[in-house]
């Protein structure tokens, strides 16, 4: 007992030193008042639009005072291969390019058949997600997950979306903890946050009328959370939600990480304008998807909203382009993502940077940001490599 409670003042004491420290390196134009809350981990939706109004060289400095205070020096990547197994889907998003862009569905064997490469590649991670079919049933997701399991059960299984989730659990007619369940069984271990989108049903209504509600999407992740399934945590910004809906929508994540403890990570994913209908309605009007400044702002906001509550801000390479996600590293990211081997979604709507990214490249870019390349698993477990 005497032990534990030493242990417990020395923690105290040097939390308190990190907190001195960042208070002695905030930027003054930044109030001390919303610093005090950040630092809380209960900044409001004021703070955040007093934070927007802030010099964003300012902005940019806390967030990454901030990273620097929760994770350190380090940077992670992770080596891991995207399996789109199908880009059939009955959904309506107005932001998609990816759905019947070449008509095709992967088997269950040609999936495990991918994930085998993978493995030999020297992935530790497979993230499988596909379409929306009405002839696939919890059975046809499952028989995937086993198939894979049965062959490499050290292999991390991150997959299906909440939508994907959603639409199991309607076409087979089972609860969503039941399906979670019978997934989890089989082979699942964590579930990416995709098909968040923005969580205001305002937004939702015109881009996606079809998938699941704000609440449903809530629904699905804290019921995975609960079952022993993590997942991670996106937001689709850039499009035709405002900027109080973007702040909201950040601060629902942290409600859910308080409630659950649930997420691994957030991932801020701007909006990728071409080749759908969203995209070309917008550039006829003169909008042309988000800027730089924009797109740092956003994982600096994510990055001090979200303290200290979610450790993991990550810049997606895929999205933003190399260099501008080597820059993020500055303004409160500390992930570059996965080398993915195969990205179709992104590259389906006008992303230019490529398939796959060696992990030798992760390393040059984040050494050349002057930090400490990690390689580390899907629950962000350090790998030591020979």
């Amino acid at each position: 007992m005497k032990r534990l409670l030493i242990d417990v003042v020395v923690m105290s004491l040097q939390y308190a030193a990190v907190l001195n420290d960042i208070f002695e390196h905030v930027p003054t134009e930044i109030p001390q008042d919303i610093v005090e809350r950040v630092l809380d981990g209960a900044a409001t939706v004021n703070d955040a639009s007093d934070l927007l109004k802030c010099d964003p060289a300012a902005v940019f400095k806390f967030a990454d005072i901030l990273r620097e205070g929760l994770v350190g020096n380090s940077v992670s990547y992770i080596i891991n291969r995207n399996i789109n197994f199908s880009d059939n889907c009955t959904g309506t998003c107005t932001f998609c390019a990816f759905r019947e862009h070449r008509g095709f569905r992967m088997s269950v064997d040609e999936i495990a058949q991918t994930a085998d490469d993978a493995v030999r590649t020297g992935a530790t991670e497979v993230c499988i997600q596909g379409g929306l079919m009405d002839d696939m049933y919890l059975e046809d997701y499952c028989n995937i997950l086993k198939s894979i399991k049965s062959r490499f059960p050290q292999l991390h299984i991150h997959a299906f979306s909440p939508m994907e989730v959603f639409h199991m659990s309607q076409n087979s007619g089972t609860s969503i903890k039941d399906t979670l369940v019978a997934l989890k069984n089989d082979g699942l271990d964590t579930m990416p946050g995709t098909a968040a989108e923005i969580l205001s049903d305002r937004v939702r209504r015109e881009i996606c009328p079809d998938k699941l509600t704000s609440s449903q999407w809530i629904n699905v992740v804290e019921t995975a959370h609960r079952t022993g399934i993590p997942t991670t945590a996106t937001m689709m910004y850039g499009h035709i939600e405002t900027m109080t809906e973007r702040i909201q929508h950040i601060l629902t994540i942290r409600d859910i990480q308080l409630r659950t403890g649930g997420f691994t990570e957030f991932v801020p994913l701007p909006f990728m304008p071409y080749n759908n209908p969203l995209g070309e309605r917008l550039m006829a009007e003169g909008y042309y998807a988000t800027t730089g400044v924009e797109d740092l702002m956003v994982h600096a906001m994510a990055r001090i909203l979200l303290y200290p509550h979610v450790r993991n801000i990550q810049a997606s390479w895929v999205k933003l382009g190399k260099k501008m996600a080597q820059y993020a590293l500055f303004c409160g990211a500390n992930d570059l993502g996965g080398t993915l081997m195969e990205e179709s979604i992104s590259k389906s709507a006008g992303a230019a940077n490529g398939e796959y990214m060696p992990p030798e490249e992760f390393q040059w870019i984040i050494r050349g940001a002057g930090r400490d390349p990690v390689q580390r698993d899907t629950l962000y477990r350090k790998i030591v490599t020979e």
